[in-house]
């Protein structure tokens, strides 16, 4: 009995190093110091070029949203999906990212598919600015089912203390500007499957006609990353407070960057909601709150900035190249969220 025959092929994650390394060394950054394969990524905080910098750092998965990864066998999107989400976490807090870091745990490791996770990530990666700086591959049979796999994401980035953003400065009658999402990004897909498929009875390969494309690809399309049109804002002084729309919605999401003593108000008429949204709610005929905590409907990320900031914000955000950004509320005196 040897290691193969248990279920751990260690040539495949040897090949799949080989592989990864020149798509994981396309997206090194003047900071890399290391090499693919060391023991530990090396990083220098220098050439982040700040006075003081704080760093800023978060993890994540995709959670079920990989189901519809293993219906499909497309896999590069779960890796744009894990960077841009991670990507996100941060920015709301000022942060430009540095580096980041790959977990993949599967039951028998497909090179080729491994191989497509790394491509997403290393695309990534690069439109962010990010440097793909190592990971680890897991290989444990009997754990996961042959085809399945999970991956986790861990990002490291930093802010000069100055322009730090964490929502000490919102106060009543601050403005609320929403971003529009892609789509579902990575949250709310153990209810949207449900739907999809037990309740409407569908397949990937089905053509939702309200959708204009397939199932699968209406739910694959890829996590936004908001860092493009939100960077021309660090550093500005006109953004109090960010918020990353994800589990839970605007509802519980708001919330993390308000004060205490302050809520919101949303205005549900103030944005279209995506045609996905729409459909998911009708075919399982969800009611309104449990979307709302469910999904982000529409808004990816929330900005806050002072009422006589809005107009300044909103044409930065045009000049980026976001001219879908609208106001969708107000922040007032009291706790949590209310819609009208």
């Amino acid at each position: 009995m040897d290691y193969k025959q248990s279920g751990v092929d260690i040539d495949a994650g040897n090949e799949v190093v080989r592989r990864i390394r020149s798509l994981a060394k396309g997206t090194f950054t003047p900071g890399v110091l290391s090499e693919i394969g060391s023991f530990g990524g090396l990083f220098s905080l220098s050439a982040a070029g700040m006075r003081d910098p704080v760093l800023v750092s978060s993890a994540d998965g995709v959670g079920t949203k990989l189901r519809v990864a293993f219906m499909t066998g497309i896999h590069d999107t779960v890796g744009r999906d894990l960077v841009n989400h991670c990507v996100n976490d941060i920015l709301v807090q000022g942060a430009i990212p540095l580096f980041f870091l790959d977990y993949l745990a599967t039951g028998r490791l497909d090179p080729d598919v491994a191989v497509q996770i790394v491509e997403g990530l290393s695309i990534a990666c690069r439109e962010n600015g990010c440097a793909l700086l190592g990971g680890e591959t897991a290989e444990m049979p009997g754990f996961y089912a042959d085809g399945e796999y999970d991956v986790a994401g861990f990002i490291v980035g930093a802010v000069d203390r100055e322009h730090l953003i964490d929502g000490r400065t919102v106060r009543s009658g601050d403005v609320l500007i929403g971003l529009p999402s892609s789509g579902l990004h990575t949250n709310g897909y153990s209810l949207a499957r449900r739907i999809a498929f037990d309740v409407a009875g569908l397949d990937v390969n089905d053509v939702v006609p309200e959708l204009g494309t397939t199932l699968g690809d209406a739910l694959l399309r890829p996590h936004r990353s908001y860092l493009p049109v939100i960077r021309p804002l660090l550093g500005t002084g006109l953004v109090r407070g960010m918020a990353h729309i994800t589990g839970g919605g605007i509802t519980d999401n708001l919330p993390r960057v308000l004060p205490d003593g302050r809520g919101a108000v949303i205005d549900r008429k103030s944005w279209q909601v995506p045609a996905l949204f729409q459909w998911l709610q009708r075919q399982g005929g969800v009611p309104d709150e449990d979307m709302r905590r469910t999904f982000n409907m529409g808004v990816g990320l929330i900005v806050i900035c002072g009422p006589d900031a809005a107009d300044a914000v909103i044409d930065v955000l045009a000049g980026a190249g976001e001219r879908d950004a609208v106001r969708i509320g107000e922040v007032q005196e009291g706790a949590g969220v209310r819609y009208r």
